[in-house]
């Protein structure tokens, strides 16, 4: 006899049905939250799971073609706000839907996330969510041969067979630049992202496209590609300040970047924003926390982690239906880290 409530990797799903009075198929829907079994059955199979401490082998249930009801999702730190309040998203939308979540840190390493997809991919998790992947181009054409779902956040991928969710990279870094513009700067600077990223590359491109709808001449001098970290952000602020004709004010392309240019600026003994004016891009929580509070552009970041839990949620019930691509709108936050240049 075992004792009630007890776990042990003995038990089996054949066990449980016999002593729950069902079939083996019963269980497993009760185990995989199917809606169309009975209420009564189903109390009395997880009574049943209770009393003989059945603990669920999800990767077993995997191999057999079952599903773990887990979504593994890969990021490449956990170091910063942007990568929280997207896990936020995804977490909140996940739970609402029976799934666990496995996450995976890539450290900006390609090779290493492309071994991540491989291995889960096998039957570890149900799908992928895949957030500012360095280059999927290794592994997409798989992960579409073999129809496992997946989604990606902050990237577009290739064609029309990778669904997405981003926000509108390009307007927001024109909105930010002509902010800038706005305010009287002429010589602005910006710190790039990783240039294999479309959200860098679309708001470089943002920034040029701001700078020649107000006669402005776009200069390289002004141009620092960086990581989006921020002791890079750092490193790169302090080349700009440090020209024969430094600019006066400065855009960086996520807010981790923003803070480090900050500490450049202060490190030269000048201030923000009397001497030079700074934006940054994504507005995490620390973005209104600092001093000066960083005026930046808004990434509904949040919502993309949900909009993209929802679509392959949508995805693993719906294997056939079309890839989507889906673009969030951004929004220019303005506090009190930029003003006019001096005369």
């Amino acid at each position: 006899m075992r004792n009630p409530g007890t776990a042990t990797s003995n038990v089996t799903i054949f066990e449980v049905a016999a002593q729950a009075g069902v079939s083996y198929g019963t269980v497993s829907r009760v185990l995989n939250n199917d809606p169309h079994v009975k209420t009564e059955t189903r109390e009395r199979v997880n009574r049943v799971i209770q009393d003989l401490g059945y603990v669920v082998n999800r990767q077993a249930r995997s191999l057999a073609g079952g599903k773990t009801h887990i979504i593994g999702m890969l990021v490449p730190d956990l170091g910063t706000g942007y990568i929280g309040e997207i896990i936020q998203g995804i977490d909140s939308e996940l739970q609402l839907s029976g799934y666990d979540l496995m996450l995976y840190t890539t450290h900006r390493t390609p090779v290493l996330e492309a071994d991540y997809v491989a291995n889960l991919a096998q039957g570890m998790v149900d799908g992928l969510i895949l957030v500012l992947p360095r280059n999927p181009r290794d592994y997409i054409d798989i992960l579409n041969s073999r129809h496992f779902p997946f989604v990606l956040i902050d990237h577009q991928g290739w064609g029309n067979e990778c669904p997405a969710v981003s926000a509108t990279n390009w307007q927001g870094a024109f909105n930010a630049t002509e902010y800038l513009i706005q305010l009287g700067h002429k010589r602005i600077g910006i710190i790039t992202g990783w240039m294999d990223l479309d959200s860098a590359i679309d708001r470089l491109e943002g920034y040029k496209a701001a700078l020649w709808t107000h006669h402005i001449p776009f200069s390289e001098e002004l141009v620092r590609e960086s990581t989006f970290q921020q002791l890079d952000g750092y490193k790169s602020a302090m080349e700009l300040l440090t020209l024969p004709n430094p600019p006066t004010a400065i855009f960086a392309s996520n807010d981790v970047m923003a803070f480090g240019a900050m500490d450049a600026v202060r490190e030269t003994g000048q201030r923000i924003p009397e001497d030079i004016s700074v934006i940054g891009f994504d507005d995490i929580p620390q973005a209104g926390a600092i001093h000066p509070a960083l005026t930046t552009v808004r990434q509904p970041l949040r919502n993309m982690g949900s909009v993209a839990a929802q679509m392959l949620l949508d995805l693993l019930k719906h294997p056939d239906i079309p890839s989507k691509r889906i673009e969030l709108p951004t929004g220019l936050v303005i506090r009190d880290s930029c003003q006019p240049p001096r005369s």
